[in-house]
């Protein structure tokens, strides 16, 4: 089967949201809040492992145990969570949250090229879209499975399943570029082959069976570098790449 999509986590793959985004608008709300919560880097390298802020939060309340007045149910998780989001989507206005590296350029040399192109992430779609617009990617994705759109988060291959039934295409059709153990757990259940762009949080992990671990998708001056799998003569990600690594890994 030849290569027809493109599939594209958001947090730490499309954009580097989560220290300066995800992680900063969590303390903020729990702040504003008056909630006596702060989340440093090593708690948040914990909670990262488990897909969804409103996840997030419930498992950080059950297993560190932190300050509460009264217990929370799932309405005011839902409602600190909203909080959470609306200050994150104001750090993406205000051009906090940056794309990552060779992201806008291989987007539209995908379309150019006739591949069609899908989100599948844990994220809200409302920090998508703020995302999307921020980088001048708002009408570029054909496919958003985003949020709660399905039951099971990652690393459960539900949001994956989900997108490629919306594109009514089958795994062998796709490339996946995901930056977490967890994302890459979720594209691998079913079959999905992922190139893996490493962020701040998943330097330290293992993705034995990725097509290829590099740091970032690259640029013509600014050449990517590859930390597993087969050496190239490409510098950056393009299209033609792509479609090697697919053949490779038919």
């Amino acid at each position: 089967m030849p290569l027809k999509a493109l599939i594209f986590d958001v947090d730490g793959t499309l954009a580097n949201t989560e220290q300066g985004g995800h992680l900063r608008a969590f303390n903020e709300a729990f702040k504003l809040l008056n909630m006596n919560w702060h989340w440093d880097n090593d708690t948040y390298v914990d909670l990262l492992q488990v897909s969804g802020g409103k996840e997030r939060i419930a498992y950080y309340m059950n297993n560190y145990k932190p300050p509460m007045e009264r217990s929370f149910n799932k309405v005011d998780i839902a409602k600190i969570h909203q909080l959470k989001t609306d200050i994150f989507v104001g750090y993406v206005a205000q051009g906090c949250v940056s794309i990552r590296t060779g992201v806008q350029r291989l987007v539209n040399e995908a379309i150019e090229c006739g591949l069609r192109l899908a989100i599948a992430t844990t994220t809200s779609l409302q920090n998508v879209e703020a995302i999307l617009v921020g980088g001048g990617m708002s009408s570029k994705f054909e496919v958003i499975g985003a949020g709660d759109v399905v039951k099971n988060k990652k690393p459960a291959s539900d949001i994956y399943q989900y997108v490629l039934d919306e594109l009514k295409l089958s795994a062998s059709e796709c490339i996946v570029f995901e930056d977490s153990a967890v994302g890459f757990a979720s594209a691998s259940a079913i079959g999905l082959k992922t190139v893996v762009t490493l962020s701040e949080y998943t330097k330290a992990f293992e993705f034995d069976g990725a097509m290829v671990v590099i740091d970032h998708l690259g640029e013509i001056d600014t050449p990517f570098e590859i930390m597993s799998g087969r050496p190239s003569s490409h510098s950056f990600v393009n299209v033609e790449y792509l479609k090697e690594l697919h053949e490779q890994n038919r």
